[in-house]
């Protein structure tokens, strides 16, 4: 295989559609492509930018050192149009789900998930993961991460658990449920290598299980390292006030630090914990246009709550999702419909819906400002031709030795390059080559499929993929303390899916 490694050497092909300044060889644009996607990886998880930020500076630099010349702005602008319809959708699935929260939908919901969680931080962390596991057999990363966090946020702030666990939890168990075949990583493998999704997917089945049990097993290890850190009190000195929910309790600890101050909001009212044994420090009166779009829910009074109308908001609901199954029309437009008919119903006065519409403008300006910047990186990397030169690459490193073992790499490589590319760039564009190569070792196209999958708990903790950005967006969560915390957990789910596979013979460890 290394035979085409002087291609190496050659001057990348230049998209005619693009003014660019000067085309550098593949070998330049293949190391500016993954130093591109570290340097951003760096500077988000060490806090110094802002995902949006480091969104359109990172890649704008390094464009200009790939020779993108007056054509950059070209390349992005393509990118953010292919990209404005998951823009749109984003956009009023935000303002849907927020004006449903805010009318009291999801209140009974929230209700019963405490009853039968109780105030265990261990038992909510793994009702979190079986809820977003479930949900995500919908195929739909965004639906699974509204719907998770519509009803478990609210009960994270009260308990003054960290929302990170929440994304963190929610997202390692859609990317292992991501491989069912009616999922786009499945179809697009087996579409690549003429195949049937079943033929594909029905072997891993056991490499789903087991991915989902070791899921779970970091959910209930996450939810005791809360329930630790938390190091709540003794609630029989706290009275409640037989309402929808407790009365404030005091913890210990913070979203993020243990020993520092904890907030924990309640309705209007925050209670400082601070000092040594929990001694509350401080209670303060907070804005009510000052919480997140979470925190209404846990006003149980709020101004906002239609009770009469649950029942249509619910009906509602429910022909949205069908909608949104039956793909009749473009999902952008269901949600635009759907929210219009919100607002109306729900709030006739012009001022109420004016109100409505501002209350969430900070959580949609979050996500859609992510998404549109993610398009400078998209721009980039396909307009230069790194995703290309990358490509071509990997498939030029791998040694003649190794190609007994094609299957198995193809395995582990889809775990960073999932993750640094779309998987249309890697199904479509890597896999058939090194499935092509492992051929002619004896190594099945199916099975290659399979073991190209392994790598999706990995795949959408990316930045690249806007449901991930809409589920921190919705929990007020910084991407590289998302990332911080999934994303070695997702690369050991991601390795143990493969190692199954290999074990149950639907993965050959060599040809």
């Amino acid at each position: 295989m290394n035979a085409a490694a002087p291609l190496l050497l050659q001057a990348a092909e230049a998209d005619p559609g693009y003014a660019t300044a000067f085309v550098p060889p593949e070998w330049v644009l293949v190391a500016l492509g993954f130093t591109m996607v570290l340097v951003f990886m760096a500077l988000i998880m060490t806090r110094r930018l802002t995902p949006m930020v480091a969104l359109i500076i990172v890649p704008t630099i390094f464009g200009l050192f790939a020779g993108a010349g007056l054509g950059l702005g070209d390349m992005i602008i393509d990118a953010i149009a292919s990209m404005a319809p998951t823009a749109a959708l984003l956009m009023f699935a935000i303002m849907y789900f927020g004006i449903m929260i805010d009318v009291g939908l999801f209140d009974p919901l929230i209700r019963a998930i405490t009853r039968l969680l109780g105030d265990d931080p261990a038992k909510v962390v793994l009702g979190t993961a079986v809820l977003a596991g479930a949900v995500s057999l919908d195929g739909d990363g965004s639906t699974t991460f509204i719907i998770t966090t519509s009803a478990m946020l609210p009960i994270y702030l009260r308990l003054g658990m960290s929302p990170v666990v929440l994304t963190c939890v929610a997202g390692l168990m859609n990317g292992t449920l991501n491989i069912v075949p009616w999922g786009g990583p499945t179809v697009r493998a087996a579409t690549a290598l003429g195949l049937q999704p079943t033929d594909v997917f029905v072997p891993m089945l056991p490499s789903l299980a087991a991915g989902v049990v070791i899921a779970l097993t970091f959910a209930w290890f996450l939810g005791l390292s809360e329930r630790k850190r938390i190091g709540r009190i003794d609630e029989s000195r706290l009275a409640g006030d037989g309402g929808a929910f407790p009365a404030p309790r005091i913890f210990r600890g913070s979203d993020t630090k243990p020993g520092a101050r904890a907030t924990l909001r309640t309705g209007n009212i925050v209670t400082l914990a601070g000092g040594r044994g929990g001694v509350p420090a401080a209670t303060a009166v907070v804005d009510r246009e000052d919480t997140a779009m979470a925190d209404t829910m846990l006003d149980p009074n709020r101004a906002t709550l239609r009770p009469k109308l649950i029942w249509f908001n619910l009906a509602l609901t429910l022909a949205v999702m069908v909608l949104l199954v039956l793909d009749i029309f473009p999902l952008a437009y269901v949600f635009m419909v759907g929210a219009a008919i919100a607002l109306v119903v729900n709030f006739p006065k012009l001022k109420g819906q004016a109100d409505e519409i501002v209350a969430h403008a900070p959580s949609i300006v979050g996500v859609v400002s992510m998404v549109l910047a993610a398009g400078v990186l998209v721009g980039v990397l396909n307009g230069t031709g790194m995703v290309d030169a990358m490509a071509t690459w990997i498939t030029t490193v791998i040694p003649a030795s190794l190609g007994p073992f094609l299957a198995v790499i193809t395995g582990v490589l889809s775990i960073p390059f999932t993750f640094f590319m779309s998987n249309d760039a890697f199904y479509y564009g890597i896999l058939p080559v090194l499935a092509q190569s492992a051929e002619h070792f004896g190594i099945a196209p199916v099975e290659m499929a399979r073991a190209s999958i392994t790598g999706q708990p990995v795949h959408l903790q990316s930045p690249l993929v806007p449901a991930i950005l809409l589920l921190v967006s919705l929990a007020s969560v910084n991407l590289g303390d998302h990332h911080k915390k999934v994303l070695w957990r997702a690369c050991v789910v991601s390795l143990a899916m493969l190692a199954v596979g290999v074990l149950v013979g639907a993965i050959p460890l060599m040809a």
